[in-house]
């Protein structure tokens, strides 16, 4: 196997146990009682097709949709700086699920306990989870020479987190008023100091 893909496919596995841990606590807030929790594509969509993104990963892994040995070779340069990426940004998302702690949740919800988390990554983005895995299956994407990955994640996975951000922003704005309008002054969209 590929080295590059081999590293790649050991971080998925390590990073994918360690984000067990906050998809228990998603699951627990499916229990808890909700103070708003909109109906709409956004709630199941954008996390469909970031599964169907996974699946895509893994095949590339074992270099199904993928550029062939003698391409990959070419490209060895912009493989290990998407490894890098992926590497990075793949262990950020999880940084972002532990600081967001019982607030975490798959779903689009405010829930009666709700915090504002405004530390850690929050504090120079609102959605750093969502750019986080953005970035990992971008640089999945270059490290596999995945030419199927990079088209999904451009073409819908982008725009789907973007709507479910903007989604998410609703609702948080609802619950917490003037401080949500507050820390969102002081923090960018997704990329810092920008939105």
């Amino acid at each position: 196997m590929d080295p590059i893909n081999l590293l790649l496919g050991i971080n998925l596995f390590v990073t994918m146990t360690a984000n067990f841990s906050g998809a228990k606590k998603g699951f627990k807030s499916s229990i808890t009682q909700t103070k708003n929790k909109p109906k709409t594509y956004l709630q199941k969509v954008p996390l469909n097709i970031s599964a169907l993104v996974l699946v895509i990963i893994i095949l590339a892994i074992f270099n199904i949709g993928t550029l062939n040995q003698e391409n990959l070779n070419q490209y060895f340069n912009v493989r290990v700086i998407g490894l890098i990426v992926f590497i990075i940004f793949s262990w950020t998302q999880i940084w972002s699920f532990k600081y967001l702690g019982k607030n975490y949740s798959q779903e689009i919800i405010v829930r009666k306990d709700q915090e504002l988390v405004t530390t850690g990554p929050f504090k120079l983005i609102r959605h750093p989870q969502y750019f986080s895995q953005l970035l990992s299956d971008l640089g999945a994407g270059f490290a596999l020479g995945g030419f199927v990955v990079i088209p999904f994640v451009i073409l819908l996975e982008i725009p789907l987190f973007i709507l479910r951000a903007k989604k998410e922003e609703e609702i948080l704005k609802q619950h917490f008023g003037d401080e949500f309008l507050n820390y969102k002054k002081q923090s960018g969209f997704m990329i810092p100091f920008i939105g």
